[in-house]
């Protein structure tokens, strides 16, 4: 399967930057987000303990825990159930490449080679797409105390994306820090040369 990658921490445009450029580049698009669901029906709890233990918390005991614990014990950032990203990408019919993102493509999971690429958000930056979209304060509106549950979001997202960069200098992968001020022409630049994309135009 000849894939594209986009990883990287929330809010930092992977899933806008993604649907660009399959449009650009006649790509077949993989949004691991909108598989989680089905991901989580699948897991088996043996394998994905984290997964499981999730599933049966209240939305103030997912929410309301301090940000490093809700960091350490987030499946999906511990990388359980990957392997059912690849098995759908396997599983797909023979056609044009595939660009697959989302937070889920941990720098150490994406197989090697790969032409990958992990967008690093600035808080700020992280923040406005957040206030933007709504979607995080919707999940901490569901909570007894949302100014918390919303606080120890951003925090939490904020340590992910740290683990992240730490991730992709350890490991030699290639990694664009995301500022406020950075246009969607300019990121959809840099991601096409980073993935080489350019070659294919």
């Amino acid at each position: 399967m000849d894939v594209y990658w986009i990883g990287g921490g929330s809010g930092g445009g992977k899933s806008t930057i993604a649907r660009r450029l399959a449009r650009r580049h006649g790509l077949r698009l993989y949004d691991t987000d909108a598989v989680m669901r089905g991901h989580a029906a699948r897991s088996d709890p043996a394998t994905s303990p984290h997964l499981a233990a999730f599933l049966t918390m209240s939305m103030d005991e997912r929410w309301l825990r301090p940000p490093r614990i809700m960091l350490d014990t987030f499946h999906w950032f511990r990388g359980e159930s990957f392997q059912l990203i690849l098995d759908d990408l396997a599983a797909l019919p023979p056609g044009p490449p595939v660009i697959a993102e989302g937070f889920r493509l941990l720098p150490e999971l994406v197989p090697r080679p790969a032409r990958a690429v992990w967008l690093l958000p600035s808080p700020a930056f992280r923040r406005a797409a957040f206030d933007s979209r709504g979607s995080t304060w919707q999940i901490a509106a569901q909570t007894s105390d949302p100014g918390a549950a919303l606080a120890n979001l951003l925090e939490r997202d904020a340590l992910f994306t740290e683990r992240l960069r730490a991730g992709t200098r350890r490991l030699d992968r290639p990694a664009i820090d995301v500022e406020p001020g950075m246009t969607e022409n300019d990121l959809s630049a840099r991601v096409e040369a980073v993935l080489g994309l350019k070659e294919h135009t």
